[in-house]
């Protein structure tokens, strides 16, 4: 049975097939310090522990189930929740399969893919529940030869007697564990006793992935089900006038073709649905279409028009007193203006999503990452009681933050319902490139002040920017944004510069535009990073200190010292050459610390090349070395492309670049040697896949500076032109 095709209903029925199943919960109702508290990743507040979050089942021949509750879009989860879990089950890792829990917020829990939040959010639900289910694995073993459970231990699936030697597998076992009550208190393993965890595991989901047994979204099929694409204008929130099917509707294949509003945010965007038999003959019939645009009610935006406006709300935020006092008593000052562009998500799958809408239920399969806000999304449209939507969640091939959005789920489900069958939604790469949302385009202003010591007395930061949050809001798009100052969180920054810098600030400002925009991989990180850690750079040389120890200076935190210690001895920086340019960056977000350093130089015609990056990740307790690699090595991937090769441009009030003809990825001729460690300490366990990205591009521009005397303000920006 392949491990993405089984359904809690094929799980359930196999279970029984097999004698007897000990299933489990990854968090049971509890109180006091029994189990961990759930935090949303996206409220931040605490969850109630009710119903069965994770099922998790051992049958009679000792195979583990877990129906995994996140979904998989490369970052290894489908590996890294298996490998927890075995290690305080004690089970061999190939005993462990794993199938994709469908939503269901009661029983599995929040499962929003996002925030870096699997291994950090499920770690103590998981180890608990292995431990939890060893232990009344080798209670019933006790029982069965009538001894002491301290006269018996579990190894590798199996329970065995210390005295005589005796061993049960935990098949023979489960019938009489499943009758008993899971106990409240267990001990853990300690670090230094982990098998599994800590250790380079080969990863369950690359064999589907590489024989093509894997379901991603494209690959799911429904007994009649149809096909549809949707034409789309390429100008934000226009509307249909009128369209002429005519040439459509003799395209063979093509059975429906009818007007459909899909919800962005508190928007609606509307187009034209082509439904066939197939989807070519769907893409066909789009082409031949003619559709007639009403002319938006609001000026058409273009990058040069959005530029202006941050730039002017900036202005808005205003001075603050308190330091601008402590500033003008600095002995030297600095300021500078960091810009950083729109971006597009432009995963290598096109977003996709399979609907099955009836009278009273409706059916999702796709490559989703917001299961449970999809869930509640459709519930709330189509009137339809929460536990009559199912979704179901595929492999995903990329996420980034775009695939967690219900937009496209609610589009195919309206489809669905229109046509009364079953039907598939392909975007092509056109569609995906250009009606977003993006990552916003943002404008800082920074300026600090140092001592006669060349220390940092008052530091503050300024964004312009279109805030995400405000996409909820039904404001039109000229509307004004309030701008203000916090003394709080700056995503990116790292938390204990609050503590060494005596006097700061930031201030923002929102821009409001017909452009949808939404999160991007590491969301805030990937732009503030830029501008701040560019920005400490410049700090550093006007102090005439070096870098990485001007960093360490204003770091009180023990645990960031010792980070840029070990980036220090990684990479020989106190003895580093000449004719070469290195730069360092330390960001953090998502509970996750990461640091980068790049070298570079130039080659035999004179441009600047990268020679190598050397990557620090600090993630406290981690489970697979090499799932930290693999991410973080991506990361460095495509915030290459974001600093030097790509950026969503707009034009009359639509996105120049359509497809990777104009938005161009770096190609693996560009990829320098990139090496990663991991740091060794007892922290709680951090995110990996976001936070890995935003150190790069200030990285690399402080490299630049060090080798040419050039300072990167603006991204992105080509290396060839860097001289």
């Amino acid at each position: 049975m392949k491990p993405q095709a089984i359904s809690r209903r094929h799980f359930l029925r196999q279970a029984a097939r097999s004698g007897a199943a000990l299933t489990l919960a990854a968090y049971m109702p509890a109180h006091g310090q029994t189990l961990p508290e759930i935090v949303n990743p996206v409220t931040n507040s605490v969850e109630p522990g009710t119903g069965l979050l994770s099922w998790i089942s051992i049958n009679s021949e000792g195979k583990v189930t877990l129906m995994c509750n996140r979904s998989e879009m490369g970052q290894g989860t489908f590996q890294a929740l298996p490998q927890m879990l075995a290690e305080e089950l004690e089970v061999n890792l190939d005993d462990v399969q794993v199938a994709f829990a469908p939503a269901n917020p009661e029983k599995y829990g929040p499962q929003p893919q996002e925030g870096s939040f699997s291994v950090r959010g499920w770690a103590p639900r998981l180890l608990h529940t292995g431990a939890c289910a060893r232990e009344m694995l080798i209670e019933a073993a006790a029982t069965e030869w009538n001894v002491s459970r301290n006269d018996c231990y579990a190894e590798n699936g199996a329970v065995i007697n210390r005295n005589s030697q005796k061993k049960l597998i935990y098949g023979a076992l489960v019938e009489e564990a499943a009758k008993l009550k899971p106990p409240t208190e267990v001990v853990l393993k300690k670090r230094s006793d982990y098998k599994i965890i800590g250790k380079s595991a080969p990863r369950k989901d690359i064999p589907l992935k590489t024989n093509g047994s894997a379901v991603f979204g494209l690959d799911k099929k429904l007994p009649g089900m149809k096909y549809a694409v949707v034409e789309r204008s390429r100008r934000f929130r226009d509307t249909v006038k009128n369209f002429d099917d005519l040439e459509t509707r003799k395209v063979p294949g093509v059975s429906h073709v009818f007007k459909v509003k899909r919800p962005v945010f508190s928007q609606y965007c509307e187009g034209v649905a082509v439904v066939a038999d197939s989807l070519w003959a769907a893409m066909q019939g789009r082409k031949v279409l003619k559709v007639n645009w009403n002319d938006p009610d609001f000026e058409l935006p273009d990058t040069a028009s959005l530029e202006k406006q941050m730039r002017e709300n900036l202005q808005r935020i205003g001075p603050q007193p308190k330091l601008e006092n402590e500033y003008d008593h600095c002995i030297q000052k600095l300021e500078a203006v960091y810009e950083t562009p729109y971006q597009s998500h432009s995963c290598m799958e096109p977003l996709n999503c399979v609907a099955d809408v009836r009278s009273d239920s409706i059916e999702i399969w796709g490559p989703i990452q917001e299961a449970n806000w999809i869930q509640a999304d459709l519930s709330q449209r189509f009137n339809i009681p929460i536990e009559r939507v199912a979704v179901n969640m595929t492999f995903l091939g990329g996420g980034f933050g775009r695939k967690g959005f219900p937009d496209y789920p609610c589009e195919a489900a309206l489809i669905s319902k229109e046509i009364q069958a079953p039907v598939q939604v392909v975007w092509t790469r056109e569609d995906d490139m250009t009606a977003g949302p993006f990552r916003p385009g943002a404008i800082y202003t920074l300026k600090g002040g140092l001592t006669a010591a060349g220390r940092i007395h008052a530091f503050q930061a300024k964004t312009a920017t279109q805030w995400i949050g405000q996409e909820w809001s039904p404001v039109p798009p000229s509307a004004p944004e309030a701008a203000g100052y916090n003394t709080g969180d700056f995503e990116g920054l790292l938390h204990p510069y609050r503590q060494g810098i005596p006097h700061y600030s930031f201030g923002g400002a929102g821009t409001h535009s017909p452009i949808p925009v939404m999160w991007w991989r590491s969301v805030y990180a990937s732009t503030n990073g830029f501008a701040c850690e560019s920005f400490l750079d410049e700090m550093a040389h006007l102090a005439g200190k070096d870098p990485l120890t001007f960093r360490r200076e204003h770091l009180p935190d023990p645990r960031y010292q010792a980070l840029i210690d070990r980036m220090a001895a990684l990479t020989n920086w106190r003895s580093r050459g000449k004719n070469q340019g290195w730069g360092v960056a330390f960001t953090e977000c998502f509970t996750g610390i990461c640091g980068h350093a790049v070298k570079v130089a130039r080659n035999a015609e004179g441009k600047v090349r990268i020679e190598k990056v050397t990557a620090l990740m600090d993630c406290g307790w981690y489970v697979n070395p090499d799932i930290i690699r693999a991410q973080v090595e991506g990361s460095i991937v495509m915030a290459l492309g974001a600093a030097t090769t790509h950026a969503t441009t707009f034009e009359n009030g639509k996105a120049v670049q359509q497809n990777f003809d104009t938005y161009s990825m770096p190609r693996i001729a560009d990829i320098p040697p990139i090496e990663v460690h991991v740091m060794e300490n007892d922290e709680k366990p951090g995110g990996v896949g976001e936070p890995g990205l935003p150190p790069f591009a200030p990285a690399l521009a402080n490299a630049i500076f060090d080798l040419t005397g050039r300072r990167i303000r603006r991204l992105p920006f080509s290396l060839d032109e860097i001289s």
